[in-house]
């Protein structure tokens, strides 16, 4: 069974191998023992922090494991509250019109508009799981827990919540997108801008990206046509989220061109249809699936598991195995939501 829980320092190399094996253009798990190391310190931080009231400065990592083996299979996580310690950048897609009656002539043309409008909301990210584990109910399980979290600590998180889906590039870390920015404004490698990136050294997309609106027709035919694709590894991670309700509004990300896409929490689907029930223990015959957390938030657990729900008294039987998975004992409540 797989279990998601809270990251802990234990977990570092566990990290580090998800970090190696995600590859390029995934900014949030740099291959860095400092950033990763932060990373961890500061979700524990986050998990154990008091009385909060509303997002801020709060990252919550999280790690799914192997319930027999104890190997970690991935990893997922949501920044509370995004750019107010760290400027978070993208790029809108805008469409303007240059008229002229007297010629006849419409042109439609859209612009990248470089700013800062995502500042403030929560973001999921670092959703990674290790080739291996790829299969049944586990990718639902690492995206959707997210999800029940929100709903059953509300406050924790903004309004609004968003994604940043990976971008277009070669096995090599080459981004068709980037190398038109590299040459003519940046000059470094793709590869080199994301890692900087990811290890929070920003400061030279502010010193060197251009200010003013840039023409899509500009650009070359490569980078046009990768502005809003995703990798191609990226593309179930997407067909999740669309489902939960996220769409793009014409916001990619600066390096790559990738979409980012969000959703109001409370039209996200697995909130909207999670609910509570109290537990009873015991084994059971149904073979429903539904996805299931503790109400616990210092000590969240969520797993995937075959459970018999009963609307008339609002109480689920699960079974000992799986009680045990989510530190929950007979009476306890839960929250759960129908695969």
């Amino acid at each position: 069974m797989l279990v998601v829980r809270p990251i802990s320092m234990s977990d570092y190399d566990a990290l580090h191998t998800c970090a190696v094996e995600s590859g390029h253009g995934f900014t949030s798990l740099p291959v860095n023992q400092e950033l990763l190391t932060n990373r961890i310190t500061h979700s524990e931080y986050s998990f154990s922090k008091p009385d909060v009231t509303e997002p801020g400065d709060e990252g919550y990592l999280m790690v799914g494991f192997d319930s027999d083996t104890g190997e970690v299979a991935g990893c997922t996580g949501i920044e509370a509250a995004i750019g107010w310690d760290v400027p978070f950048y993208s790029y809108h897609i805008s469409t303007i019109v240059h008229s002229s009656p007297k010629l006849g002539v419409n042109n439609t043309v859209k612009l990248l508009t470089f700013g800062n409008n995502y500042t403030g909301c929560s973001e999921i990210c670092t959703l990674f799981l290790r080739e291996k584990f790829r299969g049944g109910l586990n990718g639902r399980l690492m995206s959707k827990c997210r999800f029940l979290m929100m709903a059953e600590h509300p406050h924790r998180f903004s309004k609004t919540v968003f994604a940043e889906m990976r971008g277009v590039s070669d096995a090599d870390g080459n981004s068709p997108f980037w190398q038109w920015l590299q040459e003519h404004f940046f000059s470094i490698e793709f590869t080199m801008a994301d890692y900087l990136t990811g290890i929070g050294k920003k400061g030279f997309i502010a010193d060197l990206m251009p200010k003013l609106p840039i023409y899509i027709s500009l650009l070359s035919k490569e980078a046009q046509a990768v502005i809003g694709q995703v990798h191609e590894n990226t593309k179930p991670a997407l067909s999740l989220l669309e489902r939960e309700g996220f769409t793009c509004r014409n916001y990619v990300d600066i390096f790559d061109g990738g979409p980012t896409v969000e959703c109001d929490v409370k039209n996200i689907e697995s909130v909207r249809h999670s609910f509570r029930a109290k537990v009873e223990i015991r084994e059971h015959s149904s073979d429903i699936n539904y996805l299931i957390s503790n109400t616990s938030f210092e000590h969240f657990r969520a797993v995937t598991t075959k459970a018999a729900y009963d609307q008339a008294s609002d109480c689920v039987i699960i079974s000992p195995d799986a009680a045990k998975a989510l530190q929950v004992e007979q009476g306890d409540m839960v929250r759960m939501l129908a695969l």
